[in-house]
Protein backbone atom coordinates (compact mmCIF):
# COMPACT_ATOMS: atom_id res chain seq x y z
CA UNK A 1 0.00 0.00 0.00
CA UNK A 2 1.32 3.39 -0.96
CA UNK A 3 0.02 6.55 0.65
CA UNK A 4 0.27 9.87 -1.13
CA UNK A 5 -0.39 12.84 1.11
CA UNK A 6 -0.82 16.42 0.05
CA UNK A 7 -1.89 19.73 1.51
CA UNK A 8 -0.66 21.50 4.57
CA UNK A 9 1.46 24.60 4.57
CA UNK A 10 1.34 27.84 6.50
CA UNK A 11 -1.63 29.18 8.39
CA UNK A 12 -2.45 31.68 11.06
CA UNK A 13 -4.23 30.84 14.27
CA UNK A 14 -7.92 30.46 13.61
CA UNK A 15 -7.45 29.58 9.96
CA UNK A 16 -8.40 26.36 8.24
CA UNK A 17 -6.31 23.95 6.21
CA UNK A 18 -6.98 20.63 4.57
CA UNK A 19 -4.86 17.57 4.05
CA UNK A 20 -5.61 14.71 1.73
CA UNK A 21 -4.18 11.24 1.39
CA UNK A 22 -4.72 8.77 -1.42
CA UNK A 23 -4.16 5.08 -0.82
CA UNK A 24 -2.91 2.96 -3.68
CA UNK A 25 -2.93 -0.79 -3.45
CA UNK A 26 -5.69 -1.61 -1.05
CA UNK A 27 -8.58 -0.42 1.04
CA UNK A 28 -7.88 -0.02 4.71
CA UNK A 29 -8.79 2.05 7.67
CA UNK A 30 -6.86 5.28 7.37
CA UNK A 31 -5.85 8.09 9.62
CA UNK A 32 -3.30 10.67 10.65
CA UNK A 33 -0.59 11.03 13.21
CA UNK A 34 1.48 14.11 13.82
CA UNK A 35 4.79 14.96 15.37
CA UNK A 36 5.64 18.40 16.61
CA UNK A 37 9.25 19.56 16.98
CA UNK A 38 10.77 18.05 20.08
CA UNK A 39 7.66 16.06 20.92
CA UNK A 40 6.53 12.50 20.58
CA UNK A 41 4.39 11.37 17.72
CA UNK A 42 0.69 11.50 18.52
CA UNK A 43 -2.51 10.14 17.07
CA UNK A 44 -4.79 12.67 15.39
CA UNK A 45 -7.72 10.74 13.98
CA UNK A 46 -8.82 7.71 12.04
CA UNK A 47 -11.62 6.73 9.70
CA UNK A 48 -12.98 3.32 8.88
CA UNK A 49 -12.79 1.60 5.52
CA UNK A 50 -16.31 2.58 4.61
CA UNK A 51 -15.92 6.08 5.95
CA UNK A 52 -18.76 5.76 8.42
CA UNK A 53 -16.71 5.55 11.57
CA UNK A 54 -14.33 8.19 12.82
CA UNK A 55 -12.31 8.65 15.98
CA UNK A 56 -10.37 11.70 17.05
CA UNK A 57 -7.81 12.66 19.61
CA UNK A 58 -9.20 14.85 22.32
CA UNK A 59 -6.88 17.67 21.29
CA UNK A 60 -8.52 18.02 17.86
CA UNK A 61 -12.05 16.81 18.45
CA UNK A 62 -14.53 19.38 17.27
CA UNK A 63 -11.95 21.19 15.15
CA UNK A 64 -10.73 18.50 12.77
CA UNK A 65 -12.96 16.41 10.56
CA UNK A 66 -12.12 13.29 8.61
CA UNK A 67 -13.98 12.27 5.50
CA UNK A 68 -13.43 9.64 2.88
CA UNK A 69 -13.99 9.19 -0.81
CA UNK A 70 -14.38 5.44 -0.92
CA UNK A 71 -14.40 5.32 -4.70
CA UNK A 72 -10.88 6.73 -4.82
CA UNK A 73 -9.62 5.56 -1.44
CA UNK A 74 -8.81 9.11 -0.53
CA UNK A 75 -9.11 10.54 2.96
CA UNK A 76 -9.47 14.21 3.75
CA UNK A 77 -8.55 15.91 7.01
CA UNK A 78 -10.26 19.25 7.33
CA UNK A 79 -8.60 21.30 10.04
CA UNK A 80 -10.38 24.36 11.39
CA UNK A 81 -9.67 26.84 14.15
CA UNK A 82 -6.01 25.99 13.91
CA UNK A 83 -3.80 26.69 16.89
CA UNK A 84 -0.03 27.13 17.11
CA UNK A 85 0.13 23.81 18.94
CA UNK A 86 -1.20 22.12 15.81
CA UNK A 87 2.15 22.85 14.18
CA UNK A 88 3.64 19.50 13.27
CA UNK A 89 4.52 17.12 10.53
CA UNK A 90 1.37 15.19 9.71
CA UNK A 91 1.63 11.59 8.58
CA UNK A 92 -1.05 9.70 6.73
CA UNK A 93 -1.41 6.09 7.84
CA UNK A 94 -3.41 3.04 6.86
CA UNK A 95 -4.13 -0.48 7.99
CA UNK A 96 -4.18 -1.41 11.66
CA UNK A 97 -3.85 1.84 13.54
CA UNK A 98 -2.68 1.72 17.13
CA UNK A 99 -4.06 4.75 18.90
CA UNK A 100 -2.26 4.03 22.15
CA UNK A 101 0.90 2.64 20.58
CA UNK A 102 1.16 5.28 17.86
CA UNK A 103 1.70 2.62 15.25
CA UNK A 104 0.23 1.74 11.89
CA UNK A 105 0.84 -0.78 9.18
CA UNK A 106 1.49 1.73 6.44
CA UNK A 107 2.89 5.26 6.54
CA UNK A 108 2.95 8.02 3.99
CA UNK A 109 5.45 10.79 3.71
CA UNK A 110 4.93 13.61 6.17
CA UNK A 111 3.48 16.95 5.27
CA UNK A 112 4.26 20.02 7.32
CA UNK A 113 1.61 22.20 8.88
CA UNK A 114 2.80 25.42 10.48
CA UNK A 115 0.43 27.62 12.43
CA UNK A 116 1.56 31.03 13.55
CA UNK A 117 -0.02 32.99 16.37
Amino acid sequence: VQLQASGGGLAQAGDSLALSCAALGGTHAMGWFRQAPGKDREFVGSISRNGRGTFYAESVRGRFTLSRDTANDTVYLQMTDLKPEDTAIYYCVAGRIGVRTNTADYWGQGTLVTVSS
